[in-house]
């Protein structure tokens, strides 16, 4: 039974993402649309990153992923690498979690 769920839900992915090219058929979308497909990925992945850092089986707290969360963040507005920003945040977060 498993698998059969796993079929409807491959072909029903293939059919969403065919709709939209089938659809527009080459022209071009309204300026208006394009504006709020750009900004689906940001706000997609702010609310991962959100859920990741807040919220456990218990519900949302505020512990070490936080303050991993806030140095990544501190170091992107100073303009480091990404590199650097997940090291710093990875860094902080142990250290906060050694602590406590």
């Amino acid at each position: 039974m498993i698998w059969v769920l796993i079929g409807v839900l491959a072909v029903g992915t293939l059919v969403a993402k065919a709709i939209g090219p089938v659809l527009a058929g080459g022209r071009p979308l309204p300026a208006r649309l394009a504006g709020v497909i750009a900004l689906v990925a940001p706000a997609l992945l702010a609310a991962l990153v959100v859920i990741g850092a807040f919220s456990t089986q218990r519900g949302i707290v505020v512990d070490a992923r936080a303050l991993g969360l806030g140095a990544a963040l501190a170091a992107l507005l100073l303009r480091a690498p990404l590199v650097v920003a997940l090291v710093a945040a990875a860094v902080v977060t142990a250290l906060a979690r050694l602590i406590v």
